[in-house]
C-alpha cells in the first residue's frame, strides 16, 4: 500500500508541478506491489474559522471547487459553508458562501455541503440547516460561474434534504440521483437510508426508501452511489454495526434490496467511493474498527471483492469524511477533514494501482 508523498501545489510552478507527477508515476514497489503517485496539499493553510468538517469537491471548466462547513465547532450557530476555488494549481482563499440566519435573525449551523455538477445547467449546491441531524433540513444554491458566486438559498420540499453527504449520480435519462439519509432522536434511535430523485435540477422530487426486509436491525446513513453495467445500482456507506454496509437496485434506482454488511470495516464514520471510466470501483474509508484513522483507498473489480491499494493518513487524530471524484484526466482527487483544523486535498492517478485490482 502506498506512502503519500508532499508536494505543495501551492508553491511551485506549472512546470514543477508537472514534474513532480512525472517522478512520482514511476514505479515504486512495497511487497512487490505497484503504488500509486499521490499528491496532497491543504486547502488552505489559515481561515477565519477554527474548526472545518465535511469537505466536497467537483470538477468545473478550467479547475476545481471544493466546500465544507467551518466555524467555532460542530453544531455550533457559527458554522457556515466555505468555498475554495483551484485555478492554475492554486487555491483561492475561503469565501463563506451559505450560513444558517433566519428570517428572525437567529442563526443556526450548516451542514454537509455537496456540490454536483449536472450534465448541463449550473453547479449545484446542497447543504443542511438547522439545530442537529434529526431537525435539520435540505437547502440548494446554484452557480453559473463555476462556485465564484451563488444564488440565494432555496429551502428543499418538506421532508427532502438532498445528498446527505456524497455526491449525486446522474442517470442516463438525465434524472439526477441523490444519496441520502435520515436520523432520528426516537428511542431506541434510528438511521435509515434513503434515495431522492429530480428530473428537473432540484425543482421537483420523489423518494424511495429501500425494503427494510432483514436491514431492518442495520442502522446506515450517508450512502455513496456505485455504477455496474446494465443499469445495476450500488449503495456503500456508514453504519452503527462495525462495517461498511450495500444495497443493491436493478431497476436504475427505483427500487433497493434490503440493507446487508460488506467484510469492511466502519467505525461509525463516513465514506464515499466513485465508479471510474474503466468500471472499477473506489472506496475512501476508514479501515479500523474504531476511531478515524488510518484513512485508506481501496479498489474493486464488482463492488464485493475491495483491495486497499493506498494509505491516504496513519497517524493519529482524526482523518474523516472523504469525498472522492474523477475528474476528465482520469486522475482521483480526494478531499477530507484533517483533525478538524484544515481540509487536505489528495490527487492520486488509478492507473498506477497495483494490477490485477
Amino acid at each position: 500500500m502506498g506512502e503519500i508523498v508532499d508536494v505543495s501545489m501551492r508553491t511551485r510552478s506549472p512546470a514543477v508541478m508537472v514534474f513532480a507527477l512525472m517522478l512520482l508515476s514511476g514505479s515504486l514497489g512495497v511487497a512487490g506491489q505497484e503504488l500509486a503517485p499521490v499528491l496532497r496539499e491543504f486547502i488552505y493553510e489559515s481561515a477565519p474559522f477554527p474548526s472545518c468538517h465535511a469537505s466536497t469537491i467537483a470538477e468545473q471548466t478550467g479547475g476545481l471547487v471544493a466546500a465544507w462547513f467551518g466555524g467555532r465547532e460542530e453544531r455550533a450557530p457559527d458554522v457556515g459553508i466555505w468555498v475554495s476555488r483551484n485555478s492554475g494549481g492554486k487555491w483561492s482563499a475561503p469565501v463563506e458562501v451559505a450560513t444558517g440566519v433566519q428570517t428572525d435573525g437567529t442563526r443556526l449551523p450548516c451542514w454537509n455541503p455537496v456540490l454536483f455538477q449536472p450534465a448541463s445547467g449550473p453547479l449545484m449546491l446542497f447543504y443542511k440547516v438547522g439545530p442537529s441531524p434529526s431537525t435539520w433540513w435540505g437547502m440548494l444554491r446554484r452557480s453559473a460561474d463555476g462556485g465564484a458566486t451563488w444564488s440565494e438559498g432555496l429551502r428543499l420540499p418538506e421532508g427532502f434534504l438532498g445528498p446527505i453527504k456524497n455526491k449525486p449520480v446522474q442517470l442516463p435519462g438525465g434524472e439526477i440521483l441523490c444519496p441520502s439519509s435520515a436520523e432520528s432522536d426516537t428511542k431506541p434511535s434510528k438511521w435509515r437510508v434513503h434515495f431522492e430523485r429530480t428530473s428537473d435540477l432540484g425543482r421537483t422530487w420523489s423518494k424511495v426508501v429501500p425494503d427494510i426486509g432483514s436491514g431492518l436491525a442495520i442502522d446506515a446513513i450517508q450512502p455513496s452511489v456505485l455504477l455496474h453495467p446494465g443499469g445495476v445500482l450500488q449503495a456503500v456507506g456508514r453504519t452503527r454495526q462495525a462495517k461498511v454496509f450495500e444495497t443493491w437496485s436493478r431497476d436504475g434506482g427505483k427500487s433497493w434490496s434490503a440493507l446487508s454488511l460488506l467484510d469492511l470495516p466502519n467505525p461509525n464514520a463516513g465514506t464515499d467511493a466513485v465508479t471510474i471510466k474503466d468500471e472499477r470501483h473506489v472506496l475512501v474509508y476508514n479501515n479500523t474498527p474504531r476511531g478515524r484513522s488510518p484513512l485508506n483507498v481501496a479498489v474493486s473489480p464488482d463492488g464485493k471483492s475491495w483491495r486497499d491499494v493506498v494509505v491516504l493518513e496513519k497517524e493519529p487524530g482524526e482523518y474523516s469524511y472523504p469525498a472522492v471524484i474523477q475528474t476528465r484526466d482520469g486522475l482521483l482527487h480526494i478531499t477530507y477533514t484533517w483533525k478538524r483544523e484544515r481540509i487536505r486535498h489528495v490527487v492520486v492517478d488509478p492507473a498506477k494501482f497495483p494490477t490485477g485490482s
